[in-house]
């Protein structure tokens, strides 16, 4: 099962949050048909938005984590709700690489070590938030590490690992974001730093200890005195549906409707963030042409 776990220390300002998602990126591995170091790239993407998005309060409220690196990726796009529900899409997802030296997926060649990472936070407020950082090398954890050092100034500990099997399904899949609150003395900082390399990486814990995510933290934090404070289930979900398509096309304006039926006969579109197709015919984009909104009407 997929699921985000936050918990704090009872006895040092130290709060932090797990999740694990194979079902998530496998999900996302199928609907984009993905290979192996995508699979990686998207799943580690996936799984960092999701937790920061179960951190924003505010029911209609999104987090987008976007990736635009000069490897042969592309760029990336993951977007959460307030309970850590993800989804994604890449530009690239058909990238080959070889194995780096250690044989992990390459994953910093495949998104790029040069460009950058941008977190857009929908607030349900006039303006959205937007942070933007250079990559640090294309790896994700230690970018989002770097994003919340430079942008929102909060010291963290950030690992996400994806294991793809010899089918290239996701065989197991997690992370884990820890936070340092105001007043962190250093002996603190010295106790989370030994956990974390105590700990290795995510995908051996997940694997070989067939850790879930309260024990990935509670392994990584092991010197302090945790209380779990939420704990629910994630999954890739999409919000698209027939009323959101029509309001795209009606924001087209009519002269692209009618280009579109004097090309098409109809439209015919897909989500870009999962396997949906929605068909419209001829009659149906006509009557969009005429109900069309004076604010979307040519000028």
């Amino acid at each position: 099962m997929d699921e985000i776990v936050r918990m704090i220390a009872r006895d040092a300002p130290v709060k932090a949050m797990a999740v694990t998602g194979r079902g998530l990126v496998e999900r996302a591995r199928q609907i984009h048909r993905t290979l192996p170091v995508v699979t990686a790239a998207l799943g580690r993407s996936l799984m960092a938005c999701s937790m920061m998005g179960d951190q924003l309060k505010g029911e209609g409220a999104s987090v987008t984590l976007r990736l635009k690196g000069n490897g042969p990726m592309g760029s990336l796009t993951a977007v959460a709700d307030t309970q850590g529900n993800v989804r994604g899409f890449v530009q690239n997802p058909a990238v080959l690489l070889p194995l780096k030296s250690n044989g992990k997926l390459d994953v910093g060649g495949a998104v790029g070590r040069s460009g950058t990472l941008t977190v857009i936070k929908d607030l349900e407020m006039k303006e959205p938030y937007v942070g933007m950082i250079p990559l640090v090398s294309g790896e994700i954890a230690e970018d989002v590490t770097a994003y919340f050092a430079v942008s929102e100034q909060i010291p963290s500990a950030c690992a996400l690992g994806v294991l793809v099997d010899t089918d290239q399904s996701v065989l197991r899949a997690g992370g884990y974001l820890i936070q340092l609150l105001p007043g962190a003395s250093e002996e603190v900082v010295e106790k989370v730093e030994a956990g974390v390399a105590a700990l290795g990486p995510v995908t051996v814990a997940l694997m070989e200890e067939g850790m879930d995510a309260e024990a990935l933290l509670r392994r990584a934090l092991s010197g302090f005195e945790l209380e779990t404070l939420e704990r629910h289930k994630v999954e890739y979900k999409c919000y698209c549906s027939r009323s959101r398509v029509k309001n795209a096309l009606v924001s087209m304006g009519p002269q692209e409707l009618r280009a579109l039926i004097e090309e098409q006969g109809g439209a015919e579109l897909t989500c870009q963030f999962c396997d949906a197709v929605y068909h419209f015919e001829r009659e149906e984009l006509e009557e969009l042409i005429r109900g069309e909104d004076p604010d979307h009407r040519e000028k």
